[in-house]
């Protein structure tokens, strides 16, 4: 009898762990299933903001939410012009509402709800944006073109939110290669004579006040090639301001690349392209390395042909005034030959006087020259800041800036 008590108990205990077990994984299962998430609901987005109104521009808005739940920003009808970006998180983030640019003449709006754990918000996010006027913009319209003697393809970009057309005024040596909604490509003819003036007008039907001229201006005839470098735009006009410069076969794009000018793969320097675009000029070289700047070939020449090639350098100098080696190699690829083989840069730039590094590329000190006799439709000038291999030569740094080349027939 006692025996059988004990096993029954034994039996007891069993059972009632058993279904504590039960209990405590269906407890388990059901409060994952209800409850997900810790703590009490929240969505908040800092300050609180309910909308944002953007100019024509359009504009970029980041936002801080702090929540404990998933969420979603969806918009209320399909346009495109606004969206938020991320559009979706899990708890506390980041995202900001991006509002395209309105070309259009009408104002705009769409609105925004966001939705918490799958439950919508009871306030939605207004986006306003206002209508645009007809508008028509030439970049540099007043500045005009400048084009060198020798055939050439060259692009007027147009920016209007409006039908255009053109017309030329003494243009007979100017013709149209492409016409797109917001570009004009024309070719102008090998000039061989004196300098040349046409003009580009543009304007838009039934918007007068639109009107734009642009001056296309030639070189004479004995100008072969001139190059003011004014397509690119990378980093800083200052010289010892290197960040954001871009290196030639880095980020030039392919329609710079193909202006035709390149560089020499500098093995010393893992075969980099080492010359560096900036604000409408270019740099030579890096510390250690030096690098070149090929010209395009000559192709305006139709015979073996004396050359004056001019153009303007300045020297490398570090806000505190270290000065570089400061020797520029010149020399030509193909038929030709120059009349000096290095050129001593030595217009140093004074940051206290010219701290925009602008007033040094006026004055008459940057200007040099040499001559190649003999060059044809296949020469290339080659300029070199020091050589390619400068560790333990020198400064070990021979930095050059380069800009305005021309190339002028002598006889």
């Amino acid at each position: 009898m006692y025996t059988n008590n004990v096993f029954t108990m034994q039996r007891i205990v069993r059972l009632f762990y058993t279904l504590l077990v039960i209990c405590l994984t269906g407890l388990t299962s059901c409060t994952n299933d209800e409850n997900e998430f810790s703590g009490d609901p929240y969505f908040v987005i800092e300050d609180q903001p309910t909308g944002i109104s953007a100019d024509t521009q359009g504009i970029t808005q980041s936002y801080v939410v702090r929540s404990n739940r998933p969420w979603k920003i969806v918009a209320q009808n399909e346009a495109t012009w606004a969206q938020a970006f991320p559009n979706e998180g899990e708890d506390d983030g980041i995202f900001k509402f991006i509002v395209d640019e309105n070309l259009t003449f009408d104002a705009r709006t769409i609105n925004f709800a966001f939705v918490v754990n799958g439950e919508e918000q009871p306030v939605l996010f207004r986006v306003d944006q206002i209508a645009n006027i007809p508008f028509i913009v030439v970049e540099n319209a007043a500045e005009g073109i400048s084009v060198p003697s020798a055939a050439t393809t060259f692009s007027i970009p147009v920016k209007a939110n409006v039908n255009w057309t053109y017309t030329l005024v003494d243009g007979d040596w100017l013709s149209e290669v492409t016409l797109t909604e917001n570009e004009l490509n024309l070719i102008a003819v090998k000039n061989r004579g004196e300098e040349r003036v046409a003009t580009v007008k543009i304007s838009a039907e039934g918007h007068p006040t639109l009107d734009t001229e642009i001056t296309i201006t030639q070189s004479a005839g004995d100008v072969i090639l001139e190059e003011n470098f004014d397509w690119l735009n990378y980093g800083s006009p200052v010289f010892y301001t290197y960040s954001g410069e871009g290196r030639m076969d880095d980020v030039w794009t392919a329609d710079e690349l193909a202006k035709g000018w390149t560089s020499t793969e500098n093995e010393f320097a893992s075969n980099q392209q080492v010359v560096y675009a900036r604000p409408g000029f270019v740099k030579l070289g890096r510390t250690s390395y030096g690098g070149d700047l090929i010209s395009p070939r000559l192709t305006g020449l139709e015979e073996a042909t004396t050359v004056k090639v001019s153009f303007k350098a300045v020297p490398y100098k570090t806000k505190g005034g270290t000065q570089d080696d400061h020797t520029l190699k010149v020399s030509v690829i193909g038929d030709g030959e120059t009349s000096v083989s290095s050129i001593t840069v030595d217009n140093w730039p004074d940051y206290a006087t010219d701290p925009d590094c602008t007033l040094i590329w006026e004055e008459e000190r940057s200007q040099y020259e040499f001559t190649i006799t003999g060059a044809t439709s296949e020469t290339q000038l080659k300029f070199l800041g020091g050589d390619y291999l400068l560790k333990g030569v020198g400064k070990g740094k021979n930095r050059i800036f380069i800009d305005d080349i021309k190339v002028t027939i002598v006889e």
